[in-house]
């Protein structure tokens, strides 16, 4: 394998704000060393997440100053660590948002690893994918499914999120989703539900993303506040918008679940309980997923042939890629790849 080089491109969170304002910094960078237990993966793509917009634009507060945002990566391991047994140069491999967990506290010692008090996350407790190099802890990278690398990057995050959200959600056999939003993680998931059996209803304002949801089988499409053309047994939120959530538990027939799949959302208004919680509806949060879920999902995309709509960007313009994001420019998912 020929030999590293010894700086990278990448961008940097430099002053957190609106995408606007111009956030990022285009720099050069070190090639990352791995640690003892880590990979060094050359990145072939990374997916272009709505919690990377969060980041830049500081709804999320800064856990590393000048972090390279990204965490839908899928690269070609290069270097290992010492202590690394079970990947080799030349492996293809994907990395996600959950980093890294303690492995000993009472949630990872239950199988809720993603509730740990101290977990990491890729692009914002570490440097991410929006760069020719990336790590990762050798025991959290995945092992993919065949497909391309751009079409399989939005799975690490947006489809993995996704997942965890429709188990959250608590689908019936055969039931009635709600998908609130219809992004990259929401188009994703609704592949999945459809392949199980469920009926799928799409509330979003973008006339491209209803159209894609009929496109992938969906039985209706309408805007945010249009209740869907009957009760709905589960709903997810997808938009990171409060105001969404009283048109959601509306919908929901008795003893529904809404799920909230987003990392951040604005305030959600007074709900009236008689009309929104009464019943036995419930509403509920999702915080981030758990390896088992990313495998189980990975397993599903092989299984049932989901893939992701996909509009590549070279890494050089990841800046325009979040701000397309921010002003819902495309369907599906954006994704970085290499300049050149």
């Amino acid at each position: 394998m020929a030999a590293l080089p010894a700086t990278m491109r990448a961008w940097v969170v430099a002053r957190p704000g609106p995408i606007e304002s111009q956030p990022l910094d285009w720099v050069e960078l070190p090639v990352p060393h791995p640690a003892a237990d880590e990979l060094l993966v050359r990145v072939t793509a990374c997916g272009v997440c709505r919690t990377d917009l969060h980041v830049s634009e500081g709804d999320l507060p800064a856990h590393k100053v000048r972090v390279v945002p990204g965490h839908e990566v899928v690269g070609e391991v290069v270097d290992a660590g010492d202590a690394v047994s079970d990947f080799s140069p030349g492996d293809r491999v994907g990395i996600a948002w959950l980093r890294r967990t303690c492995g000993v506290c009472r949630f990872c010692r239950s199988d809720r690893e993603n509730l740990c008090p101290a977990s990491e996350y890729t692009g914002w407790d570490a440097d991410g994918g929006y760069a020719e190099y990336a790590t990762v802890p050798a025991a959290y990278a995945y092992r993919l499914p065949e497909g391309d690398d751009v079409s399989l990057a939005p799975l690490l995050c947006a489809g993995i999120i996704g997942y965890r959200a429709l188990l959250r959600a608590e689908l019936p056999r055969s039931g009635r989703l709600g998908l609130y939003g219809f992004g990259g993680s929401a188009h994703l998931c609704a592949q999945v539900a459809l392949a199980e059996g469920a009926r799928v209803h799409v509330m979003t304002r973008d006339e491209a993303s209803q159209a894609l949801a009929l496109e992938l089988g969906a039985a209706s499409a309408q805007g945010f506040s249009d209740p869907p053309p009957e009760p709905l047994d589960s709903a997810i939120l997808f938009a990171p918008v409060g105001d969404i959530v009283p048109h959601a538990l509306r919908a929901l027939d008795r003893g529904g679940t809404c799920a909230i799949a987003g990392i951040h959302l604005t305030d959600i208004p007074a709900l009236v309980y008689e009309d929104e919680l009464f019943y036995e509806k419930q509403l509920r949060s999702v915080t981030s997923n758990t390896r088992a879920d990313g495998r189980a999902f990975l397993e599903r995309v092989a299984e049932y042939g989901v893939t992701a709509t996909v509009h590549p960007y070279p890494l050089s313009r990841g800046a325009q890629a979040l701000h397309d994001l921010k002003d819902g420019r495309f369907d599906g998912a954006a994704v970085l790849v290499p300049d050149g």
